[in-house]
């Protein structure tokens, strides 16, 4: 659903936007473009949005803004906005996604097509990225010639403060030292690659580029668009206005995802985060074993047996839920734990004489000998993992 305030007519769109909304291909008269768009994506924000439109009507000129809205929410924030955007001078759209495919960087990709600006500008909704930095921010991209221009924390002047809570503090830290290691060139000239506020000249955007992945959009814009000159403008990061945070360990997965997809690609990836996945369930299989062995006195080769069960639990209920959730639907969910559990039993039949082999030949411990076993399995269930389990019916690539 589409509401729009202050109404912009079709004919003023970019060619392609217009393309896509009439469902027809060819070029229509342009009108002048806009100096910038401020794109907003939205998730249950309705408490900020008076007080940001107020801002940003205060810091803009109307005659060359518009204001683009892409909402997700599950509350009444789309209405909100409409009622706000009555009483202001700058035209409003508001552009509600019933999925939300991409999270958060999915609603700005989707609000650039949207764009018809020379600048477009992304923001927040919660006031953290003050509104009157915009202007700045446009100023000098344009007195730099630069193709991006990033509000940044961690440039001269610049400051965190409005993170709240040591613990937001540390994953913010952390997670940017991560990234810049990750990708130290493309982000030589970028000091702040998780800011959440920008602008990007639009001629030098490639939206169809762009796959986004939960809500670090600059990242991906970097890594895949390689924009030509790169400038910052130091600012200060605010205390939220109103309502709640949206980061959460969710959030925190995607973004792990996101950062192994741009790093490695798709496949290579997923076999990292299997990788990940299949290390955490070491634990629960030796404790097991342990516990079965020992304290139970079973043993040992039943007992790797009925430990390998509860190893296999642990890694569907990780793998199904975090790794391959965009892939559940092309199986049942018990079609998809058969066959998880079919393949981790299935390597027992090489596990377990190589593991009597170890202990009784080589007179390795249990718990030693057992965990060999499991590192020379890894690779093997990855492959049949990716290829059988979860595979893609449809021809067209999908992102895990």
């Amino acid at each position: 659903m589409t509401i729009t305030v202050d109404p912009v007519s079709l004919e003023t769109r970019p060619a392609k936007v217009r393309a896509r909304m009439r469902g027809t291909i060819g070029e229509l008269p342009v009108r002048t473009v806009l100096r910038q768009t401020v794109v907003v994506p939205t998730f249950n924000e309705r408490d900020n949005i008076a007080t940001l439109l107020e801002r940003l009507a205060s810091a803009l000129p109307a005659g060359e803004t518009e204001i683009v809205f892409v909402d997700d929410s599950t509350d009444d924030t789309p209405e909100v906005i409409r009622e706000a955007a009555r009483g202001c001078p700058i035209p409003v759209t508001v552009h509600h996604r019933e999925d939300g495919a991409g999270g958060l960087g999915g609603a700005v990709v989707e609000g650039m097509r949207l764009a018809r600006g020379e600048w477009i500008v992304v923001m927040d909704a919660d006031l953290q990225h003050p509104p009157e930095i915009v202007p700045d921010l446009i100023g000098a991209g344009a007195r730099d010639g630069a193709d991006l221009v990033i509000g940044s924390r961690y440039a001269g002047g610049g400051n965190r403060d409005g993170l709240s809570g040591r613990y937001r503090r540390i994953v913010s830290g952390g997670s940017t030292f991560a990234t810049k290691m990750l990708f130290r060139s493309s982000l030589v000239q970028v000091s702040d690659p998780m800011s959440g506020l920008f602008a990007i000249r639009t001629s030098s955007l490639e939206v169809e580029e762009l796959r986004p992945l939960g809500y670090k959009i600059l990242l991906e814009l970097v890594v895949r668009n390689r924009p030509g000159r790169i400038v910052e403008v130091p600012y200060s990061f605010q205390p939220r206005h109103a309502g709640e945070s949206k980061s959460s360990m969710a959030e925190g997965v995607r973004f792990v995802k996101h950062l192994g997809l741009l790093r490695f690609g798709a496949q290579r990836s997923r076999m990292l985060l299997f990788g990940l996945i299949g290390l955490s369930g070491l634990l629960p299989n030796q404790v097991a074993l342990w516990a079965l062995n020992d304290l139970a006195g079973v043993h040992y080769l039943p007992a790797a047996v009925l430990a390998n069960q509860v190893a296999i639990g642990w890694n569907f209920a990780l793998t199904d839920t975090l790794l391959y959730r965009s892939r559940r639907s092309s199986r049942s969910f018990w079609g998809r734990i058969n066959r998880f559990f079919l393949l981790g039993n299935a390597d027992l039949v090489l596990r377990i004489p190589l593991l009597a082999l170890l202990v009784s030949g080589a007179h390795l411990g249990v718990l030693g000998a057992n965990l060999v076993t499991l590192v020379i399995s890894f690779v093997a269930r990855f492959l049949i993992s990716d290829k059988v389990i979860y595979r893609t019916r449809s021809r067209q690539p999908v992102t895990a």
